[in-house]
């Protein structure tokens, strides 16, 4: 008997979802907020991908990432739905320890490939302006899938251990997490063991990939400039900066709620359980809104393919 005990104080065979704390009356009209965000997500980027799949012009490496970037944001989302529709239009608030770190592992994998590719776009724009008569024979289709497969399969090693090391540690009956999915920066205050490797582990994954990236990132862009100031005319150098629009406002919707949501975990221990949770779903869900609309609007391929796909439509009809 005594074993049992042990057995279930080591690993709860299901966790507590809380939602949205303090509005668990509302739960039913919260679901329509958040069902009207998953359309946008996934009809934004499922248009972004279907028109660059169908559009051969649109085959080249800037649109290419651009695919893949809208196809980690879907796998974000998608890995997000079924715990966030369960809890506000079913009321379901349970899931189970296996499930919870398979969804764990699913959306922290796909934040880092989302980062990762968005590296990816940075040096491609890099690449554009300082090398503009290479740039096709520098980032051939081998190339750019090989990058796409590396990033996949990098984040997801990466992530592959934190399951495990979670799966060792005593919970001694805790299960309640405070936000709608499971995260791994929730799930690690859970357990009554010691979680110093797990603590160490997970800070070498965020300074080696979101850390790493965004460093890049910053110093990719500090070439990007410096090669734009050396252009002779103020058309050329505004036309370089103009291709590279979209791609910044897609890193700021990435980096900002992610640094927001850092801060307060870190240092706001007096923060209301709202706010972290509010700022939780803004890190998740406001770039896969927000990119698609940008690419939609500043893109002018992406814009042009849209309405040629719409008028083949409408010429169906």
């Amino acid at each position: 008997m005594k074993n049992s005990n042990s057995s279930l104080e080591f690993l709860p065979t299901a966790f507590i979802l809380v939602g949205i704390p303090g509005l668990k009356a509302e739960h039913i009209w919260m679901s329509i907020p958040f069902i009207l965000m998953y359309i946008i997500i996934f009809l934004g980027n499922g248009t972004i991908l279907h028109v660059i799949r169908t559009d051969i012009a649109l085959h080249q490496p800037m649109y290419l990432f651009l695919a893949m970037l809208a196809l980690v944001e879907v796998g974000v989302s998608a890995s997000t739905l079924p715990t966030v529709l369960g809890i506000f239009l079913f009321g379901t608030t349970e899931i189970s320890f296996d499930a919870c770190l398979f969804q764990m592992f699913s959306i922290h994998s796909f934040s880092i490939m989302e980062s990762a590719v968005l590296l990816a776009m940075s040096v491609d724009r890099f690449v554009a302006i300082y090398s503009p008569l290479y740039y096709a024979a520098i980032l051939t289709l081998p190339r750019i899938f090989g990058t796409g497969a590396v990033i996949g399969l990098k984040s997801m090693i990466l992530m592959a251990p934190l399951p495990m090391l979670l799966r060792r540690l005593p919970f001694c009956g805790h299960n309640v997490l405070s936000h709608s999915y499971c995260l791994h920066p929730n799930l690690i205050h859970l357990p009554c063991g010691d979680i110093s490797i797990n603590n160490i582990y997970g800070l070498f994954i965020v300074t080696s990939t979101f850390g790493l990236h965004s460093l890049l990132i910053v110093v990719s862009y500090g070439l990007i400039l410096h090669t734009v100031l050396n252009i002779a005319t103020g058309e050329g150098r505004r036309k370089a900066l103009n291709t590279c629009s979209s791609h910044v406002c897609a890193v700021l919707t990435y980096y900002m709620p992610m640094i927001g949501l850092s801060m307060v975990h870190r240092f706001g221990h007096h923060v209301s359980p709202l706010l972290y949770a509010m700022m939780a779903s803004a890190y998740l869900f406001f770039p896969p809104i927000v990119n698609p609309i940008v690419y939609s609007i500043k893109t002018k391929e992406i814009r042009r393919g849209i309405v040629r796909m719409l008028l083949k439509k409408k010429s169906r009809v």
